[in-house]
């Protein structure tokens, strides 16, 4: 009897059946790491197993049976049972308030975002970081009460002032949500009835219903201004617009004098230039170069060693890391460091010996890497290129340092073919760029050109990236040392499913079978967009159904460069996560040295949120450019394609002007529909359909510097 059974437990019929062994799998899998999400792809790569269609089919069953869960990014986690173990089920993350008056917060570790009603936000504001407690689960949709704000995403803001009573009120807006600020006005600034005023903040909320209170440092008056709507751009997303004298004054006392310590490599007599922007101040990154004896080539990546001057937690440290990047307007730069930093001391400036950190690569006559060496340099830069200037002498094959430019150049080009062999994917996007008269105002719109003088730069600087994380990630593999990874995750299979299918209604197919052959498709079909106008709609819908790429101490790659390891290294003067890596890197150099991975993970989610923040201050300082641009031109027709839709109307880009305006549904005489996944849209009598990409032509009808939007009407 026992042996039968034992013969039973193994039968074919139960032993071998595929979707048994899926399932014990996963649930093994899972019951090792409880509460960390993977996406589909990572657990193929995981459990090495090619049939993802099945994979996915177990997922989605076992979510249904609720033995895992699965987030709105498509990842699948094993929830911890927070009282078997003894603890409260508290997590950390970013307020996201909606305009009625309730949040959503965004929890790195929470399978969901987690809903917080107004009387339960305590003090917490739109951006905040903060720790949320669980307190239900209605329908696998948490609820929570904010425990602590840990900390501020701004301290100060934009108001509209108003007196009542002789007492002043500011009107401030967040998103879409209006909020009143108790206002303290100093005697030597002068404020008038709708004013537009900084407002420091100098006491938050204690409850929800509670007033704002803040002191104003500065009157931006009631005239719109280019100057007056950048500053207000910046303050809007929390970023200071001075800096305090204490700053300044810190900055002005680093010494300027240059050494060579024991411990720099001398590369003062290699052959060394920059290459930037023509109008760039703050250079970061230079090139060597020089043949070595035993006929290989020795390539120099040296970047500025910002860490040399500001120490880890000084007043100019902890301001860096608050602002956690430099942002770029159209038409200014607000450094993440003062001006005597990013432009003098530590910008790698010609004719002047400089700080850096470098990656030094000795790359074979065939352009492979034979082998590289990290450390810290002491150079001196012979020339500063604009990428203008080294275009053309790879155009025309002549000019100063061609030789080493047009080396470069085929190097860059043998690194990037093969980059694209393994997987990586380019998205050659459009950017636009204002040319600004001497007054600072918009007079001609120009698409910026990708050329290979940008592409030889971008190469190397990868490169160097890609190696500086390698290093880290390999040096203890038993105990990984903390530090700060650029991740990007694998694309959501069913964004992916949707854009595949409306591509396919454009002509083109894509396979979706494997993270490579979806990398290969996207490739082909950048190559198809350089030819066919009409398409070049589907890469910003293919760059809308990638992951974004994101700060963390958990390496788990970088998908879209088709990297087991990246960082972000060559680029300290601009951005505190490079800074960070720098000085995690020269303490692991000849020691283990680690960093608490905790502080560094909150560090990484902070600078992650900034980035965001000042891509969102970027876009809404190029839709002010636009509007104002073509405010005298009210009223002209324009030829445009629908490059998005919503509820309300089309987004349309005027094509000559490369210009976003909004076409409202109510404009048309019946009523439209937009399919669930916005990329279509039907007029419910007429049996008429638009979707992006579609071609219309419109009439200007308004230009709202206010809104920074265009009103487009119906021709």
């Amino acid at each position: 009897m026992k042996r039968n059974k034992f013969k039973k437990r193994n039968s074919p019929s139960t032993k071998s059946n595929p979707k048994n062994l899926l399932k014990e799998k996963l649930a093994a899998f899972f019951s090792k790491h409880p509460g960390k999400k993977f996406s589909v792809f990572q657990l193929a790569e995981k459990l090495k197993t090619r049939d993802v269609r099945s994979l996915l089919e177990q997922l989605d069953i076992m979510v249904e049976k609720k033995q895992l869960q699965s987030n709105d990014n498509q990842k699948y986690f094993a929830k911890v049972n927070s009282a078997a173990q003894g603890k409260t089920s508290i997590y950390e993350g970013y307020v996201d308030m909606a305009r009625a008056g309730f949040a959503y917060i965004i929890c790195k570790d929470e399978g969901k975002d987690v809903y917080v009603a107004q009387k339960n936000l305590k003090s917490a504001e739109d951006g905040d970081l903060v720790k949320v407690e669980i307190i239900n689960v209605y329908k696998n949709k948490p609820e929570g009460r904010i425990t602590e704000v840990l900390q501020r995403s701004r301290n100060q803001i934009i108001g509209i002032v108003r007196f009542f009573n002789k007492q002043a009120i500011a009107y401030a807006q967040s998103g879409q949500k209006v909020f009143e600020v108790l206002l303290d006005i100093p005697k030597t600034i002068p404020v008038n009835e709708f004013d537009r005023v900084v407002i420091s903040i100098t006491k938050y909320k204690e409850k929800a219903r509670d007033l704002l209170e803040g002191k104003v440092i500065r009157n931006l008056g009631k005239e719109t201004s280019i100057d007056v709507e950048m500053q207000s751009i910046l303050a809007e997303k929390g970023f200071p617009l001075d800096w305090s004298e204490g700053l300044l004054a810190a900055a002005n006392k680093i010494p300027e004098e240059i050494t060579l310590h024991p411990y720099r490599k001398d590369c003062r007599h290699i052959t060394t230039f920059t290459i930037d922007p023509v109008d760039a101040k703050d250079f970061d990154d230079a090139l060597s170069v020089q043949k070595n004896q035993d006929g290989n080539w020795e390539i120099g990546v040296h970047i500025a060693d910002v860490s040399h001057y500001v120490d880890e937690n000084s007043a100019l440290d902890k301001e860096a890391l608050k602002r956690g990047n430099s942002v770029y307007l159209v038409d200014r730069v607000l450094p993440m460091l003062p001006e005597k930093l990013s432009n003098h001391l530590c910008s790698l400036r010609p004719h002047e010996d400089k700080y850096t950190f470098s990656v030094l690569f000795t790359i074979t006559p065939e352009f492979n890497v034979l082998n590289h060496w990290i450390g810290k340099t002491l150079i001196h830069s012979n020339h500063r290129f604009s990428y203008e200037e080294v275009q053309e002498i790879l155009d025309k094959k002549q000019g100063q340092f061609k030789k080493e430019l047009i080396l470069l150049n085929e190097m860059a080009i043998h690194i990037r073919k093969k980059r694209m062999e393994n997987g990586a994917i380019d998205f050659d996007s459009e950017e636009v760029k204002f040319k600004l008269d001497e007054k600072g105002n918009p007079v001609e719109l120009i698409v910026k050109e990708r050329k290979q003088a940008h592409m030889l730069i971008e190469e190397f600087m990868l490169l160097a990236n890609k190696y500086v994380a390698s290093f880290m990630a390999e040096k203890n593999k038993e105990r990984p040392i903390p530090f700060v990874y650029r991740i990007h995750d694998k694309p959501d299979p069913a964004k992916l499913e949707e854009f595949a299918m409306f591509a396919l209604e454009m002509g083109v197919k894509l396979d979706l079978s494997s993270p490579k052959r979806i990398s290969t498709s996207l490739n082909k079909l950048t190559e198809l967009c350089q030819k066919n106008e009409a398409l070049k709609i589907l890469q910003p819908l293919a760059i809308r159904s990638m992951a974004k790429a994101e700060y963390s101490t958990e390496n788990i790659g970088h998908y879209g460069l088709a990297f087991k390891f990246y960082s972000h290294f060559t680029s300290p003067i601009r951005r505190y996560a490079d800074l960070v890596a720098h000085r995690i890197l020269f303490a692991n150099l000849k020691e283990n040295y680690r960093v608490d991975q905790g502080m560094l993970s909150r560090q990484c989610q902070h600078i992650s949120n900034q980035e965001r923040k000042a891509m969102e201050a970027e876009r809404a300082s190029t839709r002010f450019f636009q509007v104002y641009y073509l405010k005298d031109r009210i009223g002209e027709i324009f030829e445009g394609r629908i490059i998005g839709m919503n509820e309300q109307g089309f987004y349309i880009e005027l094509e000559s002007v490369k210009c976003e305006g909004f076409l409202a549904f109510s404009q048309f005489e019946e009523e439209i529909i937009i399919d669930r996944n916005r990329l279509q849209a039907t007029a419910a009598f007429i049996n008429k359909k638009w979707k992006i990409g579609d071609k219309l032509k419109v009439k200007l009808a308004d230009a709202d510097l206010n809104r920074k939007e265009l009103t487009l009407s119906y021709y």
